[in-house]
């Protein structure tokens, strides 16, 4: 399937204001820039001389982001402390003017923070600080309130899975049933060990590890590609399944066929979040109106933008459109 510059741009005009769920493990990323000039006398490892730091919103938080950066209206449901950087969370939320009153606070129990020390734009090393223990039934049932409030406004849910606690069999097994009988589309993105949990959805989309550790397939070539997605379709039953393969870009799978769309990718500067940015995206293109092989093109681009940024990045609008007619300039209708 080919997508005009014409239709690009009415799709990613229509992603304004559209309400998306975000149902996930919220995370806070803080980041520490610095310079190293020497070894450590102590050890050897290098001595970071610290000059800024940064925060930014992670894991599911990241998703709302990206959303927001997009136009859309994003409403994030999930875990957080009640500590500082639940706080900070709260405010980076805010400052996008992302609705965080589906948020649950749980006293005693750490908000999620990766810390990565960054010199000269190299990761050195990462810290994460989380509680990964099952969720408490009145926690849940919290949850699953916020989700069920806020459902029937959204266009589009979409459940960010990175196997912290807020994604379980207890909340699925309520939450997605609500959502199939609301008739509203579920993108989900998985993470190995919850893969039992994880129907009735629309999508699912593994990066090609996942997808591997999932079906038992390695995936080595074409035919191995073609029959991992196969297996996820019946697996998840689900209409369609996309295998993102980083530099090979990514796969879609459906019951009609598939489309393998190489990657766009000028430079690979991080990674980071990049599985966040192509699931917003599919997320607000289908509630634009795009089919789902549409909504597939426009978030291999997305992904192509966003791993040339540094750090846990987002897109803009303005970009995704920039970079879709630089390279299909002939395509105008």
């Amino acid at each position: 399937m080919t997508l005009t510059r014409n239709r690009a741009d009415q799709l990613i005009s229509f992603f304004s204001g559209k309400r998306i769920l975000v149902l996930g493990d919220m995370m806070l990323d803080e980041f520490i820039w610095g310079k190293v000039r020497r070894i450590s006398p102590e050890a050897p490892v290098p001595v970071v001389e610290v000059s800024r730091e940064s925060y930014h919103l992670g894991g599911a938080g990241n998703v709302a982001a990206n959303l927001s950066a997009l136009g859309a209206s994003p409403v994030p449901v999930g875990l957080v402390g009640d500590d500082y950087a639940a706080a900070r969370l709260s405010k980076l939320l805010g400052d996008q003017g992302i609705e965080p009153s589906g948020l649950v606070s749980e006293a005693g129990r750490p908000t999620t923070v990766k810390t990565r020390i960054v010199a000269h734009n190299q990761q050195i090393v990462r810290a994460d600080r989380e509680n990964k223990t099952p969720l408490s039934e009145e926690r849940n049932t919290a949850l699953l309130a916020a989700f069920v409030k806020w459902l029937p406004s959204c266009a589009a849910v979409i459940v960010s899975d990175y196997d912290k606690g807020v994604v379980n069999r207890q909340l699925l097994s309520r939450a997605l049933p609500a959502a199939q009988d609301a008739g509203i589309p579920v993108l989900l993105d998985p993470k190995v060990y919850q893969a039992d949990y994880y129907r009735p959805v629309t999508l699912i989309t593994p990066n090609q590890r996942e997808a591997e550790l999932i079906t038992g397939i390695s995936i080595d070539n074409d035919g191995q590609l073609e029959a991992a997605g196969r297996q996820l379709l019946e697996r998840f039953q689900c209409p369609y399944a996309l295998i993102t393969r980083g530099e090979e870009g990514m796969s879609l799978f459906s019951q009609s066929g598939s489309h393998h769309l190489p990657t766009f990718a000028r430079e690979v500067f991080d990674v980071s979040g990049a599985g966040d940015t192509v699931i917003a995206t599919l997320a607000l293109a289908l509630a634009a109106g795009a089919m789902m092989e549409e909504a597939a093109i426009l978030a291999n681009h997305a992904a192509g933008l966003v791993v040339g940024k540094i750090g846990t990045a987002t897109i803009s609008r303005t970009e995704l459109l920039a970079d879709f007619v630089a390279r299909n300039a002939h395509s105008s209708s």
